[in-house]
Order: C-alpha cells, then structure tokens, then sequence
C-alpha cells in the first residue's frame, strides 16, 4: 500500500513539474506580431504568413496583444511588473522652431529599430516603450519626402523608383533610427509621419532628396519645406539620381 501511495505521489509531482515547465513563460522569449493584427504568435503560425515581426513576449503583452488562439503562445501574467511609462513628449521640430534638419536635438528623439519596409518613403518601425498614443509597431510615411511608386495599386513601378525602395532599405533595414515630429502626428491612412534620423545625427528624408532619389514633398507644410526645395534644386543641377537623364 505505502509503495502506491508513493508512485502516485511521485506521479503526480512528475506532472506538476512537467506542466510547470511546459506552461511557464519567459518574458525575453520570441514571439511574432503582424504589421497590423493585434495578436502575437509562435513561429510557423498561419497568421504569419504575409507579415512577421519579432519582438520579446514582455513586449507583446504589455503593448496589449493578445495570445493568438490558434499556435496558443504562452501568456505572460503582468501582475508581478512594475512598468515606468515612458511618458517623455515626442520632438516636434516645429515647437523647437527649428530651420534646418541638422539643428535637431538628437538626444530628444524617441528610438526606434527599423523592422520593414514598405518602399522608398516609408518604413515599419518597433518602438521600445512606446509613450501614450503610439504603438509597438508603427509605419512610418517620411515627411517632407516623396519618392516614385514601387507598389501603388493602381500605378506601374515609377521611373527610379526600384532604386530608391532598394536605397532606403539598405540604409534602414535592422537599424536603430531616432523619430522627430512635425505639426500632424498621422496621415490620413493613420501612419506616423516622422523625420528619421541616423546613428550619426543624419535626416535620412534629407539625404533622400539630397541624393535625387526623391522629390521635396510641398503638397502640405512642414517646417524644413524650404531647405528639402533647395536640396531638390541642389540635386537636379547636379544631376543626380533620377535627376540624371532630365
């Protein structure tokens, strides 16, 4: 009798241990999230399969996704954390009345890690400890820029716009970039409009235009309007990028 009672002791304690393990989750492990769905996923989930982006299960739970109901990832109990909200206000280069792109505060921007990209004016960006009103995803549309179409709906890939996507992506893709702001914080489509800004203190929207790979965006204002002209002018005396031929 003693001898079963002990077997279905150790049985017992064998499952405890086994649920334990198979059950708990790690704050730092990988999980999946989509470009715009709000749930995370384990990797080779059927949601991933037009987007993917990794980011650590703390992030996923505390930026308010949800465990998807069809991997069933593991669910991080928050309860035991104690956040410290990163409620800094976003760097608007129009309340710093800022003239040119170069006199911007570095060290005011919010950070961010480029993780997509779309084409030449607009990336996918995650945002550790993102403050109130932006997300752990955003896409970000570049202001004050506008490079040819490589995947608009309606409209053929533009002349030199294959290489401006491809030079965007090889100077972002999987960096660390800082964010500024300007007078709109969205577009209508609801993608954050930013100003982004290299390791080296560098406008990338500048150096864009700089570089002819794309025109000064003056359809709406922005507070650089008048130095992304003179950088569009600059580049077509130079004949630069798609610039070059005309």
């Amino acid at each position: 009798m003693k001898n079963r009672t002990r077997a279905r002791f150790a049985y017992f304690l064998l499952l405890t241990l086994a649920l334990f393990f198979f059950t708990s989750a790690n704050p730092e492990d990988t999980v999946y999230v989509t470009n715009s769905g709000r749930m995370y996923h384990l990797d080779g989930c059927s949601s991933l399969r037009v987007s993917r982006i990794a980011v650590t299960l703390l992030e996923a739970a505390r930026s308010g996704y949800g465990a998807c109901s069809i991997c069933r990832p593991p669910v991080l109990d928050l309860s035991s954390y104690v956040f410290n909200h990163n409620d800094n206000p976003l760097y608007r280069v129009n309340q710093a009345g800022l003239r040119s792109s170069a006199s911007a505060d570095l060290s005011r921007m919010l950070g961010a890690q480029v993780v997509g990209h779309v084409d030449g004016d607009t990336v996918r960006v995650r945002i550790t400890d993102p403050p109130e009103g932006l997300n752990l995803i955003e896409t970000i549309r570049l202001l004050g820029v506008d490079t040819p179409e490589t995947v608009h709906p309606s409209r053929e890939v533009e002349f030199f716009g294959q290489e401006a996507s491809n030079f965007t992506r090889n100077t972002l893709y999987g960096q660390w970039v800082y964010l500024a702001f300007d007078w709109d914080l969205r577009d209508r489509y609801g993608r954050l409009l930013a100003y982004i800004y290299l390791e080296g203190g560098q406008c990338f929207n500048a150096l864009l235009i700089r570089e002819g790979y794309s025109h000064a965006y003056t359809a709406f204002a922005f507070q650089f309007i008048d130095e992304f002209r003179a950088l569009e002018q600059e580049a077509r005396q130079a004949r630069r990028g798609l610039w070059a031929n005309r």
